[in-house]
């Protein structure tokens, strides 16, 4: 039975648009390969403590690294006036100066480059007639966010360059969580692309599994939101035991700070908490969505998103607990991250695929 639900935004694949359909989900899925990059490159450098060699922001000129010795001494001399290197690199020589700048600016050349690869497809498919009105409003506006995505980059960057010599979590937060939702952005479009989901009215089996998966997929997002706050205060630093807190379920530090909101965002204890708190019901939903997919309702595509997604789930928590216990290695810390993305892909994919089944009968 078809239900009443609006046609889809984006063409269904017929002869005449599938090789279109499946040419722009190839390359948003390129693009979404690159942000997964960005966001490993960004973790590698705020974990080497590189992020903030580069004192200035250059959107239009800046992808030319320094050209000469006397441009990386003039770049050394404007980072030897910033916080970080009077508080802590002082004495720093420039060759050390040198291996930390490299990598913030690989980390901001990448996402200069991810802008153009999106860009020159972009209007290649709309002269071609491709990309109708409905999308091409989409994919103008991730062009935008992504934009905007680089001037939140600056304002985090900025913030560590005022007195303390770190970034402000806030802006660490709201600049990992913005990267996170603009990937999820195109993943979703692309999917959209590749395989239209029917209008259609499930099964109560179905219903209940798919709002679940958007459960998940919300936990999954606020989790890694958590996660950010954990990391831009070095809270991983502390309570280094699993699953007690020093020996508590809910640590004594908790709610040390006035006002009572502000611990959610500064006080460690909370932080890590809220952390904890939710890896492990992001987990125990992953795990009841699994053990609730294991009916016939689900094979093929469907299941194996659900059967990756409670495998990558199980990943992520040991992940997460070997990071703490062995005091933040950047190796592990590197690999948790990447792997927070990982999870929040197959979330979005087990609840595309869960909006595709058919219903039955």
């Amino acid at each position: 039975m078809q239900g009443s639900s609006p046609a889809s935004k984006y063409p269904r694949a017929t002869t005449q648009n599938q090789i279109p359909n499946r040419t722009m989900a190839i390359w948003l899925f390129v693009c979404c390969a690159m942000i997964f990059v960005m966001v490993v490159l960004g973790g590698v450098t705020r974990l080497t403590h590189s992020g903030l060699s580069m004192v200035e922001w250059k959107p239009v000129t800046g992808f030319l690294p320094p050209l000469g010795e006397e441009e990386w001494r003039d770049i050394f001399r404007k980072y030897q006036e910033f916080p970080e290197y009077r508080k802590i690199n002082k004495g720093m020589g420039l060759a050390e100066f040198k291996s930390i700048f490299w990598l913030e600016y690989l980390h901001r050349l990448w996402g200069r480059t991810i802008g153009v690869v999106f860009l020159l497809p972009f209007v290649f498919f709309l002269i071609k007639g491709w990309i109708g009105r409905r999308l091409g409003l989409h994919l103008a506006g991730i062009f935008v966010l992504g934009g905007l995505q680089g001037l939140l980059g600056w304002f985090m960057v900025k913030s560590g360059l005022v007195d303390q010599p770190d970034v402000s979590q806030s802006w660490l937060a709201a600049h990992l969580v913005a990267a996170f939702a603009l990937y999820g952005y195109i993943f979703w479009t692309a999917l959209k692309l590749l395989t239209p989901a029917p209008d259609a009215i499930p099964s109560p089996t179905v219903a209940t599994l798919r709002r679940l998966a958007g459960l998940i997929v919300a936990l999954t997002f606020f989790t890694v939101l958590s996660g950010a706050f954990v990391a831009g205060l070095d809270a991983g630093m502390a309570y280094n035991t699993f699953p007690l807190m020093e020996g508590q379920l809910v640590p004594e530090a908790m709610f040390d700070m006035t006002p009572w909101a502000v611990n959610f965002f500064e006080n460690i204890a909370t932080v890590q908490f809220d952390h904890r708190l939710l890896a492990i019901i992001t987990f125990v939903a992953i795990v009841l969505l699994w053990l609730r997919g294991r009916n016939p309702a689900l094979s093929g595509r469907s299941a194996r998103a659900v059967h990756s997604l409670a495998m990558m789930a199980l990943v992520q928590v040991t992940l997460g607990i070997s990071t703490l216990l062995l005091f933040v290695p950047v190796s592990l810390a590197v690999l948790h991250q990447a792997g927070a993305l990982v999870l929040f892909t197959l979330a979005l994919w087990t609840a595309y695929e869960l909006r595709r089944l058919q219903p039955q009968g």
